[in-house]
């Protein structure tokens, strides 16, 4: 069985993932694609107010069973858009080790930081200064495929880029060159441990 293609898009909170996700699924002729997002897989837990220590744990379990889930609809042959936030080094660790770094396409997802703050006040469902926060974390990891900027091209003219780009993914890709530097050969300083997570979205 072939494995599904992964286009992966990682950009902060209000960068205009979603929408680039939903252009893709219109866009995209020559498979048959979904889009999983981590926020829609936080919005499946329970209502009641949990505790910090409890909503952490929470939340990592979540995004933990999220990477998972991506790998096992790829594994038996779904192509597969996902829409992440990758804020804290653990999450891109542990992508690395449970996707096929021959099957992804790392798309960075990039916006100003003064557009993102205006999204995010027009929007209003999102905590203030969120996106501010993720602004200098998302992107550390400093290598994609394929970037796009969401404040000089619309959701649809991103997503096209993305449709163009996907038959010709480098090789290695991406996620192969990351998982050679943060797995094969260690962590790096400055990389925590995949266990260690901290209340972010």
């Amino acid at each position: 069985m072939t494995a599904g293609r992964i286009i992966f898009l990682n950009g902060t909170s209000s960068s205009g993932k979603s929408s680039i996700a939903r252009e893709l699924l219109n866009v995209l002729d020559d498979g048959v694609f979904f889009h999983l997002a981590v926020d829609s897989f936080n919005a499946m837990r329970t209502k009641r107010d949990l505790g910090p220590a409890e909503l952490d744990a929470a939340l990592r379990r979540t995004r933990m069973g999220f990477h998972r889930s991506i790998a096992a609809m790829a594994e038996v042959g779904n192509d597969v858009i996902v829409d992440h936030v990758l804020s804290e080094p653990w999450r891109l660790l542990d992508c690395l080790s449970v996707l096929r770094p021959e099957d992804v396409l790392f798309v960075g997802v990039h916006c100003p930081l003064e557009e993102l703050t205006h999204r995010e006040r027009a929007r209003g469902d999102r905590p203030p200064g969120l996106a501010a926060h993720q602004y200098s974390l998302v992107h550390g990891h400093g290598d994609y495929d394929l970037e796009v900027d969401s404040s000089t091209a619309s959701p649809r003219e991103c997503a096209e880029k993305i449709k163009d780009f996907l038959p010709h993914r480098p090789d290695p890709t991406a996620f192969a060159r990351l998982r050679d530097r943060y797995l094969s050969g260690g962590d790096e300083p400055g990389i925590p441990d995949p266990g260690r997570s901290t209340t972010q979205a």
